[in-house]
């Protein structure tokens, strides 16, 4: 069995029932915590389901200034539970495990006021380098090289709130099931609070001044990115400029009607409504085939 295969295998590891004693009604929702910021110490959780795996981490990060150990976990299940209940800064995550493998811990991590750094740690480097390189995600490379964690460990340090999260979405990305279509993961935040969303769900952006909001059924978001880097990331999906302010999923489009002869009203499914530019009036039409 080749190395990608028992990766496969291992994301399919089914949701054990007590987990959902750990989640929240309308989803998984983790309180989880923000990268080191002003603390002094790098609050670190290690979980590997290889017992001398853990030993070897512990060891190194003993002599590493500035690292605190606040857990271990040796499965997936036990990985949530921690990453709820030590708010660690820095998540050190195997892949493959019992119970509920590396990367259905990182599915779960769906909205929180702090969001951890996590660094893979895998033995498979075709997998690594194909997916973890190619989304910018840091991963460690079994055995681990202690240069190679001290890096990791600095970049975690550096690293903000957004940042953070910004990775984590890329990662929830690369983490999605192979037979489900891979969404992409948009950033937005409701006061202190980050939420991972998936672009299935929102509805448009809309720009206003330096600020963009995300528009979804019920709520707005504000978003951590601008409208044309946003654009720029849903190219290949069902979003379309219809004017300089505002970014439209297509999908969600109810109703078009004609303002004028260059001039259309867009209704969404949630009712609220956008104009859409003379310039962008023609290729919308195409697109939706009115």
């Amino acid at each position: 069995m080749s190395a990608h295969t028992r990766f496969q295998a291992a994301r399919q590891t089914p949701q054990p029932a007590h987990l959902k004693a750990l989640l929240a009604p309308h989803d998984s929702v983790l309180q989880v915590c923000e990268p080191r910021g002003s603390s002094l110490l790098l609050k670190t959780l290690i979980v590997d389901d290889e017992p001398i795996a853990r030993r070897i981490l512990r060891e190194e990060l003993e002599s590493v200034d500035g690292v605190e150990i606040v857990g271990e976990a040796d499965n997936g299940a036990e990985a949530v539970a921690q990453i709820s209940r030590e708010r660690p800064d820095l998540v050190l995550l195997d892949l493959q495990m019992p119970v509920m493998g590396g990367l259905d811990v990182i599915r779960l991590i769906k909205r929180g006021t702090h969001i951890p750094v996590v660094v893979i740690v895998t033995a498979y480097d075709k997998y690594a380098l194909d997916a973890f390189e190619a989304g910018a995600i840091d991963y460690l490379l079994k055995p681990i090289g202690r240069q190679r964690l001290i890096e990791a460990i600095e970049r975690a340090k550096r690293m903000n709130g957004t940042e953070a999260v910004e990775r984590l979405a890329q990662l929830q990305e690369i983490a999605a099931p192979r037979e489900a279509p891979r969404s992409r993961k948009i950033v937005g935040k409701i006061g202190e609070e980050y939420f991972l969303l998936s672009s299935d769900e929102i509805l448009a952006f809309q720009a206003d001044g330096d600020l963009v909001w995300i528009v979804t059924a019920k709520k707005k978001y504000l978003a951590t990115q601008t409208l044309k880097v946003l654009e720029e990331r849903l190219h290949s999906r069902s979003f379309r400029r219809i004017h300089r302010n505002a970014l439209v999923n297509v999908d969600h489009v109810r109703k078009m009607s004609a303002l004028s002869s260059q001039r259309w009203l867009i209704t969404l499914c949630n009712e609220q409504q956008f104009t859409v530019s003379k310039r962008q009036a023609r290729s919308v039409r195409e697109l939706l085939h009115w």
